[in-house]
């Protein structure tokens, strides 16, 4: 899942990124509305964490007009701004959450990852594929019933590989979804990844390389 963060403070910006990341998010960084409005033209978001106010002003304006022209991505805005007053003209502008400063960074990972869950591919609870299950809710993935340990990446990886089960989903589409701006398009990252993936769902394989296209998740036997 991929997250836009908007702060205009450079060291909450940096803990807030560094907490996302952590929950397994893909996260791009905006220090004002006019960069986040480039970004939001360029890129797909799950989610948006939005500060309300920063150097251009008050986010809220340019939100409700984005939502006046029909843009469905989830906002959580996080801002020190918390009177109820406040909290009613956020929502009332498109907000879809609210969450007043100092927060706890574990509420703002369930938060944000319940919004993306709820907006971007409209999830059911469970996704799987032979005696794989992965349980969006709770963010776990058992194969034959033994939970796996996986990493952050491996997790958004297996996540996008079941959404599509049986469809190839290529090397450009599990980095625009599951990496930031950061990643480097030319690296191995997303095969890396794979691999580490495949060594924990273990035998038989599931996750097949269709060469020159991208990676298959099938139960049924393929080229690895």
């Amino acid at each position: 899942m991929r997250v836009l963060l908007v702060e205009d403070d450079d060291d909450l910006r940096d803990v807030i990124a560094a907490g996302l990341r952590d929950g397994g998010f893909a996260v791009d960084c905006a220090s004002d509305w006019p960069e986040a409005d480039v970004l939001l033209h360029l890129s797909a978001y799950d989610c948006v964490v939005l500060d309300r106010m920063v150097p251009s002003g008050d986010t809220l304006a340019p939100l409700e007009g984005r939502r006046r022209a029909g843009w469905s991505v989830p906002v959580l805005c996080l801002t020190a701004l918390d009177s109820l007053d406040e909290r009613l003209r956020g929502l009332e502008s498109g907000a879809d959450d609210y969450l007043a400063k100092p927060f706890s960074m574990r509420e703002l990972v369930l938060r944000v990852r319940g919004l993306s869950r709820r907006a971007s591919a409209r999830l059911p609870s469970f996704l799987g594929c032979a005696d794989v299950v992965m349980d969006v809710a709770r963010h776990e993935v058992r194969r034959g019933g033994v939970l796996l340990s996986l990493s952050p990446k491996e997790y958004a990886v297996l996540q996008q590989l079941l959404v599509h089960r049986d469809t190839v989903v290529t090397r450009t589409g599990l980095l625009e979804h599951c990496w930031d701006e950061m990643a480097d398009p030319v690296s191995n990252v997303v095969d890396a990844v794979v691999a580490g993936l495949r060594r924990k769902l273990g035998s038989p394989g599931l996750v097949h390389t269709v060469r020159g296209q991208g990676f298959l998740l099938s139960a049924d036997p393929g080229p690895s």
